[in-house]
């Protein structure tokens, strides 16, 4: 494929502006091709992707199949590609946007996508990182029969009480992602989601979805893939950000090479505390936020907890 030129026109009029990644859930068929096709700087990305890889992404994250892109080992480093794609073209295109740019955060993969941007990782040890980390979370989830879905319309504390009502002796069942309010998605095994799904409705929530994810991710149940992730942040070098990354851990800022080392290997089994890492830059001073990559699912969020936030989007189209 031959790409074409064409000019990001994305606009965000804020001083003060954080860029935001998506995580597993965002992916589908045809993400990235619209950037391959019009910008040479995310084409080249894909071709270094397929060389590190060893497989073409190029070709799954464009055509797909879906049922193969939705797996955790192929969708982790597809949405990382694609994220770095987006910013990296805006880095090119648009600097003036970037220079606003004063902190980074990513929900659960993505974070791994805000270091890179940061310049912790260099792109080819990032998504050598994000590859092994798809793997772990694979194998893992491949070892019980787990999964994930998304509560819209309950509070996190009726439905933690909710979860522990039900919660089948040595299951695990809890809020995993606290994506905004209203919206949180829960991990645990597949019994225990089953038996969610018809107890939430009746107790009031107005939806519930099943994610497309391989296992309970940001639970106990990712305990596995912790050894093999700790190995390969070990090995793989990082340095010092130059914005501050948000960590779904803590929901708090880091620049720190170590720092980040240590909280990337702890996600995992965590809840994703999203809201109060929005919260946070926002009592940091960022007004607006970017959301790079593919997909819509950030911006949601940010609406639903302020709604009069300014957001801006770049990724599947201009």
């Amino acid at each position: 494929m031959t790409a074409t030129t064409s000019h990001a026109n994305v606009s965000l009029e804020v001083d003060s502006a954080a860029i935001v990644f998506p995580g597993q859930g965002a992916q589908a068929p045809g993400m990235g091709k619209w950037l391959a096709e019009n910008y040479p700087t995310a084409r080249e990305l894909f071709d270094t992707a397929n060389d590190v890889l060893g497989y073409d992404l190029a070709d799954l994250c464009f055509n797909g199949p879906a049922e193969k892109l939705n797996e955790t080992e192929f969708s982790q480093p597809a949405l990382f590609v694609v994220g770095m794609a987006a910013a990296s073209v805006l880095k090119e295109q648009q600097p003036e946007l970037v220079a606003k740019i004063k902190a980074a955060a990513g929900l659960s993969l993505g974070e791994y996508t805000a270091v890179c941007f940061a310049g912790g990782l260099t792109f080819s040890d990032g998504l050598r990182l994000v590859q092994r980390r798809g793997q772990a979370m694979q194998a893992a989830a491949d070892a019980v029969q787990s999964g994930m879905a998304s509560v819209v319309g309950m509070e996190l504390e009726t439905l933690t009480q909710l979860c522990d009502d039900i919660r089948g002796d040595g299951e695990v069942l809890q809020p995993a992602n606290l994506l905004c309010p209203g919206n949180i998605a829960v991990s645990g095994h597949t019994a225990a989601i089953d038996r969610l799904e018809p107890a939430a409705t009746e107790a009031g929530a107005k939806l519930v979805v099943r994610l497309a994810v391989a296992g309970a991710f940001h639970t106990s149940l990712m305990q596995p893939a912790v050894a093999a992730l700790k190995e390969a942040l070990d090995e793989i070098p990082l340095q010092e950000t130059s914005i501050p990354v948000y960590s779904n851990v803590d929901a708090c800022p880091h620049n720190s090479a170590d720092e980040i080392r240590d909280l990337l290997s702890r996600q995992v089994v965590g809840p994703v505390l999203w809201e109060k890492s929005v919260a946070a830059m926002l009592g940091d001073g960022v007004e607006g936020f970017l959301e790079a990559g593919t997909g819509r699912v950030l911006r949601g969020t940010l609406k639903r907890i302020q709604r009069k936030l300014p957001t801006a989007g770049f990724g599947d189209e201009a």
